[in-house]
């Protein structure tokens, strides 16, 4: 709004010097105009359906579905690449320990450091890595196929809910007409009274059916808002007072569809739909979950490999010299002579620790090997849980044929629905022209006052009739015939 301020700002005063308008009061006309008609602004029915598709709660949480299925994918490629961990400890030990250096216990700190790393990988496990990772990609073809479903089913509710305001909006311009006609009656009325050509009373019947008519104009006002209420909620939109739609013209109804055979529709719809899609790849997944359960039976051969080292920050013995206070040591006697038996009283010489990573290379280890794991018996669960997939797989080729024939039923149900509409709707066009002509009739012979009051009003009643018979089986039939159309892949925006 600021820039389109700023730009009307700029032309401003060439066209005020032509029309000799004050520069604020212009501006401020056109932005007032300009705000009134962005508040006026009326949707389109395209606009309500991309509108529902980007914003709509339950269509945001199945995309969430279909990221969730991408992750789930991730981690079956990642079981395909080894595991590797790496583990370092460091660790104090304060108390009364025996010294390495002296053999004596005493109050000692010392420290000691760690580090290892593991790494293990599949050789193989039954193929389950294999099927599963083709069971991540199947299950996020089935997660789009339920988003896109989901998206086809808010397209046709906001359909649904566009063609009942379109309806009810039609409906009150005909209700509207009808009450017009009657108001212009009852003043050709008041003069033939007051010509004296009709009775007083004559004027009572009309009286009441325009009371009746005003209160029908309230009702379909109300249903008119109400209908405006419904899709405005089903766009999720707070303004709902200020939410209006456009009228879409269809004066000609388009019928091409009616032209195409049920069996053909069915096959169509079958590739189209994605009901059917889902439920062959919900077979598909139940097909992989049997692989899998089978999998667990088969043996698992799998590879390790592990390396690790340590130091100290201990002092150790790094030699011995001879004690000079005390060189000497009897270790024993002669036997016989008694001679005494004398070593070297020799002392060992504490030095520091190692260097740290010295330690590292003199006290590092390797472990590798292969493992090899034959389920035997675990209870019969392995096997059990096969026979519960082979069972999930059999109800799920049940569900796939079920799809199929439900499908089928729906559209030879949707077709033979919109035949019908149409029938209904060219026999209440026909009958409203008919009571329309029988109106027109009457109404000449009352203004002459040949027909008296009642007479007139059943004929007018039997003609307001007739017109809201064919509003009705107009919206009827356009809505049969966008299912009918939805089935064949047609989109549900296209006129």
């Amino acid at each position: 709004m600021k820039k389109i301020t700023n730009i009307l700002a700029s032309i401003a005063p060439s066209l005020l010097n032509l029309v000799g308008i004050k520069k604020t009061t212009f501006l401020a006309c056109l932005v007032l105009s300009i705000a009134l008609n962005a508040q006026q602004k009326k949707w389109t029915l395209q606009e309500c359906v991309n509108y529902a598709l980007e914003n709509n709660i339950s269509i945001k949480q199945s995309e969430l579905d279909v990221e969730l299925a991408e992750i789930n994918k991730k981690d079956a490629i990642g079981n395909f690449i080894p595991s590797i961990n790496i583990s370092s400890n460091h660790s104090w030990n304060i108390g009364l320990n025996q010294n390495i250096t002296t053999g004596l216990l005493e109050n000692l700190t010392t420290q000691f450091t760690s580090f290892g790393l593991n790494s293990n990988v599949d050789i193989y496990n039954g193929l389950r890595n294999v099927n599963s990772l083709h069971r991540s990609n199947l299950a996020i073809l089935a997660n789009q196929y339920q988003l896109d479903r989901m998206k086809d089913d808010t397209s046709l509710a906001i359909a649904n809910a566009y063609l009942q305001i379109l309806f009810n909006r039609e409906q009150f311009k005909v209700l509207n007409g009808q009450n017009k006609l009657t108001k212009d009656n009852l003043q050709q009325t008041k003069a033939l009274i007051d010509a004296g050509v009709i009775p007083q009373g004559d004027i009572l019947e009309l009286q009441a059916t325009d009371a009746g008519q005003e209160q029908q104009l309230i009702s379909a006002q109300n249903n008119l808002f109400l209908s405006k209420l419904n899709l405005a909620q089903l766009l999720q939109l707070k303004d709902y007072q200020n939410f209006d739609v456009e009228t879409i013209s269809y004066d000609l109804i388009s019928e091409d569809i009616l032209e195409q055979n049920p069996s053909v529709i069915a096959e169509k719809a079958k590739e189209e739909l994605n009901n059917i899609k889902i439920a062959q790849a919900n077979m598909e997944l139940a097909e992989y979950d049997v692989k899998l359960a089978k999998g667990a039976l088969l043996p698992r051969l799998s590879g390790f490999y592990s390396y690790s080292t340590r130091a100290s920050y201990s002092d150790q013995i790094s030699g011995f010299e001879l004690d000079t206070n005390n060189p000497t040591n009897v270790i024993g006697r002669v036997e016989g002579t008694g001679q005494n038996v004398i070593t070297p009283n020799r002392r060992p010489i504490i030095g520091g620790p190692d260097a740290l990573f010295d330690q590292f290379s003199q006290n590092d280890g390797h472990n590798f090997g292969l493992q090899l794991n034959i389920p035997v018996l675990n209870g019969f669960a392995s096997k059990n849980n096969v026979s519960k997939n082979k069972v999930s797989l059999e109800r799920s080729k049940f569900q796939l044929e079920q799809a199929n024939l439900d499908l089928e039923a729906s559209v030879y149900q949707a077709y033979n629905d919109a035949k019908n509409a149409k029938q209904a709707f060219e026999a209440a066009t026909k009958t409203a022209n008919a009571r329309e002509q029988a109106f027109n009739y009457i109404n000449e012979r009352y203004n002459l006052g040949v027909v008296n009051s009642f007479d007139f009003n059943q004929s007018k009643i039997q003609f307001e009739n007739a017109q809201t018979n064919v509003v009705q089986a107009k919206y009827d039939y356009l809505f049969r015939l966008k299912i009918l159309e939805f089935y064949f892949g047609i989109p549900i925006t296209q006129n």
